[in-house]
């Protein structure tokens, strides 16, 4: 049987939507009612250093934007890795890739079917967490504010300073600056995601391919301190050399502080519309190299 051409989105999307169903038959989403109980206790449970200085409001609810998106960076950044690690196995032990690459179905297209699988389960995942963590901020964020507004009207703020207050504990609550946060989530997820994509083009091992993507992750939060220290400790300058192996670890190791924007999005700190089109410029350039280089290693193998 001829092949229909060398990379058809009709066959990706065909793949990706069975990915995405295959996964949700494994379960995954089990996650989120960890999710759910972290978010609801963070919530509900008042810290031991709340009320404390006249700021504490917006501190309780940074605190609750960081331990949500926390969760949200691990969850998405584990799941990516360990659901694309596992697809390659699961499909040679139920011989569905036997099935599929015999259609004949180029095995460009079934790479990308699976990522884009993927990576629709995390986008889904986080919409959900969203969804969540917009509900509680803005309810907690209404408790604060009225709570504030009793104190200060009941110790005689003026009504400048209520407004000053008013607006400081509302920039903590939902804002579309905290979507950034959300959008740099997913873009890291689909850096790691292409990674364990690729590693698992090669390791025989879900375990491994786990791990090593697992430790990638790590690295790439230290890349950039890493080189700069090295480079800026080069007393008799950099040469070309140096220049280019410090370039070339940058495309195996991604810059994962790039992505500090979430940072920002928790401090209530607003964010450019370009930076998110930057880092998703970012995110696309390297998924496409790791999944070129996937492709190039997938396709010799025999099955």
């Amino acid at each position: 049987m001829r092949r229909n051409g060398f990379f058809s989105p009709a066959r990706i999307s065909v793949i990706a939507g069975h990915t995405f169903t295959q996964l949700v038959r494994m379960k995954v989403f089990y996650f989120l009612v960890v999710f759910a109980l972290l978010m609801l206790a963070t919530s509900f449970f008042e810290m031991p250093w709340s009320r404390v200085t006249e700021d504490s409001a917006e501190q309780e609810l940074i605190i609750l934007k960081s331990t949500a998106m926390g969760a949200m960076a691990m969850f998405s950044a584990l799941f990516a890795i360990a659901a694309t690690a596992l697809l390659i196995p699961k499909d040679l032990e139920d011989r569905t890739l036997y099935t599929i690459l015999s259609k004949p179905v180029p095995r460009l297209d079934y790479l990308l079917g699976k990522l884009v699988g993927v990576l629709m389960l995390v986008a889904v995942s986080l919409l959900l967490m969203d969804a969540l963590l917009t509900v509680i901020l803005h309810f907690r964020t209404e408790e604060l504010l009225a709570a504030e507004m009793e104190k200060g009207k009941g110790l005689g703020w003026p009504q400048q300073y209520l407004d000053i207050r008013r607006e400081a504990i509302s920039q903590q609550g939902v804002t579309w600056d905290l979507q950034a946060g959300i959008a740099a989530i997913f873009f890291k997820a689909m850096i790691m995601a292409s990674i364990a994509l690729l590693i698992s083009t090669f390791s025989s091992s879900t375990l491994f391919t786990i791990v090593i993507a697992v430790v990638i992750y790590f690295i790439g939060h230290f890349t950039a301190d890493a080189r700069n220290y090295w480079l800026h400790s080069q007393k008799e300058g950099v040469s070309k050399e140096i220049k280019f192996l410090s370039q070339s670890a940058a495309l195996i190791f991604p810059d994962f502080q790039l992505y500090n924007v979430i940072d920002a999005t928790i401090e209530g700190k607003k964010i450019n519309s370009g930076i998110i089109s930057r880092l998703a410029v970012l995110a696309l350039f390297y998924s496409g190299i790791y999944s070129v280089l996937a492709w190039f290693t997938f396709r010799k193998k025999e099955f």
